[in-house]
């Protein structure tokens, strides 16, 4: 079931981040240089527009859109936790982001892709439009686009 994020989630979305992340075979080193950028706060939790995915009583997933600007609305965030990887949890969390952005009257939804998440990205609909480096030298993370 997917729900709104409260404020008192923050800490454990952060967690869910950071975990999913790591499914990658990411170093602990490196996943931890990433801490501040897959940091959830209960500030960003009220202003922005994150829902979770409920598993009973556990939360499974979540996604982070920023507020649309013009047409167009960034996904700042989707993450599930490994142990409910492949199980449609991701792609009803991006098909609720889809619903919501249109909402908002977004005509065109951006994103910055793990390179290991293009696949899944592509499957969506999402087609790469760039390409910027990380904080890894020589490391590229795509730019994608889905057209709502």
């Amino acid at each position: 079931m997917l729900v709104k994020a409260t404020l008192s989630d923050a800490k454990q979305l952060t967690e869910i981040a950071l975990k999913s992340k790591a499914i990658w075979g990411y170093s602990n080193e490196l996943i931890e240089s990433w801490r501040e950028d897959l940091t959830v706060t209960s500030t960003i939790i009220s202003k922005e527009i994150i829902y979770k995915f409920m598993v009973d009583t556990k939360i499974a997933g979540f996604y982070f859109l920023n507020k649309p600007k013009e047409n167009s609305i960034e996904l700042e965030m989707l993450f599930v936790l490994p142990n409910f990887v492949n199980r449609g949890i991701g792609k009803q969390l991006l098909t609720h982001s889809f619903e919501k952005a249109k909402s908002l009257d977004s005509k065109k939804m951006i994103l910055l892709a793990d390179p290991n998440a293009v696949p899944f990205y592509k499957s969506q609909g999402f087609y790469k439009i760039n390409k910027i480096e990380s904080s890894i030298a020589g490391r590229f993370l795509p730019v994608m686009q889905k057209d709502l």
